[in-house]
């Protein structure tokens, strides 16, 4: 029988890998689920990213990544622009959208946690500023 490598047939993956499998940004714990270590993808990572209540990020963006997330629980500001004034934010049933190459600061100003589904794309690029 012949082997077939991963990312050539349809998979499932079952729930979310340990935060240590992945990039992270202090605040934020991103859990992956579809990658390439798991199932061979080349242009795209998901899972999920949960922030605990009262929590600010550091400055960072994800390189040639583009980023979609959906709220499932909570509420998420993002930051971005001149010295970070700017902000969106997004709760329940909402879709937010970081383009790529975009520095900003992930927050978490309320009293409850926030846990969105995330993918990026091609992979989840982390890089914080220095």
């Amino acid at each position: 029988m012949e082997t077939i490598e991963k990312g050539k047939i349809p998979m499932v993956v079952h729930g979310t890998e340990a935060a240590t499998e992945t990039e992270q940004t202090p605040g934020m714990e991103r859990k992956p689920a579809i990658h390439k270590s798991s199932v061979g993808a080349s242009k795209i990572w998901f899972g999920t990213v949960t922030c605990a209540p009262n929590q600010k990020g550091p400055p960072h963006h994800h390189g040639e990544a583009e980023t979609a997330a959906y709220v499932i629980s909570g509420r998420i500001r993002v930051y971005y622009g001149d010295g970070f004034k700017e902000y969106v934010e997004a709760g329940p049933g909402d879709y937010l959208f970081v383009p790529a190459n975009t520095w900003h600061i992930e927050e978490n100003p309320y009293d409850s946690p926030s846990e969105q589904f995330l993918t990026r794309g091609p992979d989840n690029i982390v890089v914080n500023m220095e």
